[in-house]
């Protein structure tokens, strides 16, 4: 991360929409799909993080400490998050990795970045956080610029996955390592059931209420159950060129952290 040229994209913001998509109509076309994504987090960012603790009860927290945990960053390392939103993840990085280390917080919406600045700037983590808005599928960053890549319950959002970690391998260096923390499936029959109640009735009129959205948190639940399982995306990140992956289950399986490095 070193250079003019490249310090240059990182202290300003790219205006590169991303293509997050929530699908909320199936007949919608992509770009339609694009700008129906943007409204719905530029109109949550406000709330975003409320949100997230309420429909969490405060686990969310937990989950990210212990997923950041698995990189085993080092200090002066260099981290990207990949829609990285508010920068929870960031900010737990940027302990480990000191005063000489850099995170960048890379994502499509500007209102969910400018909504997370306060709160780093409130524990002077600035100077370690830089900001750019772009896409997660075409990263503006030259290969093999990073010792480590995060998402945090974002790929999921993406048009792409595959195309998403593909990026995230190309911007690694040798023996880079990648987290994906994301929702999943519960482990346990009765507590999948309960689970399943929850998030399909209670957390849209949540989001309502206390977001504005009940489509954004609509969304939610049903796209967790289209996505992969830990095996299935254990294998995808195999076939990407990770090596060494493995992943933990958190809270029953609500949440699973996977953890690869790249060749």
């Amino acid at each position: 991360m070193r250079g003019a040229p490249y310090a240059a994209v990182l202290g300003c913001v790219l205006r590169v929409p991303c293509d997050k998509n929530f699908i909320m109509s199936h007949n919608s076309s992509p770009q339609d799909k694009s700008r129906q994504v943007l409204a719905h987090f530029n109109r949550v960012a406000a709330r975003y993080d409320l949100m997230n603790s309420l429909l969490s009860f405060g686990l969310h927290h937990w989950w990210k400490r212990v997923a950041v945990g698995l990189l085993a960053l080092k200090p002066g390392e260099r981290v990207l998050d990949v829609c990285g939103g508010t920068g929870d993840l960031a900010m737990i990085a940027a302990r480990p990795i000191g005063p000489q280390g850099r995170i960048v917080v890379y994502d499509f919406s500007r209102a969910m970045l400018e909504a997370g600045r306060p709160k780093i700037a409130a524990v002077s983590l600035a100077g370690r956080i830089l900001h750019v808005q772009g896409d997660a599928q075409r990263l503006a960053f030259p290969d093999g610029r990073f010792d480590a890549a995060m998402v945090g319950f974002g790929i999921r959002n993406l048009s792409s996955m595959e195309a998403g970690f593909k990026e995230m391998h190309r911007v690694l260096k040798p023996s880079g390592r990648v987290m994906c923390l994301e929702f999943s499936r519960p482990v346990t029959p009765w507590f999948r059931r309960v689970y399943d109640l929850y998030s399909f009735a209670v957390m849209p009129l949540t989001g309502k209420i206390i977001a504005g959205s009940r489509e954004a948190y609509s969304y939610l639940p049903e796209s967790i159950r289209q996505f992969p399982l830990p095996d299935e995306l254990s294998a995808l990140l195999r076939n990407l060129g990770f090596t060494r992956v493995s992943y933990r289950r958190l809270t029953n399986g609500i949440a699973v952290a996977h953890i690869g490095i790249k060749m």
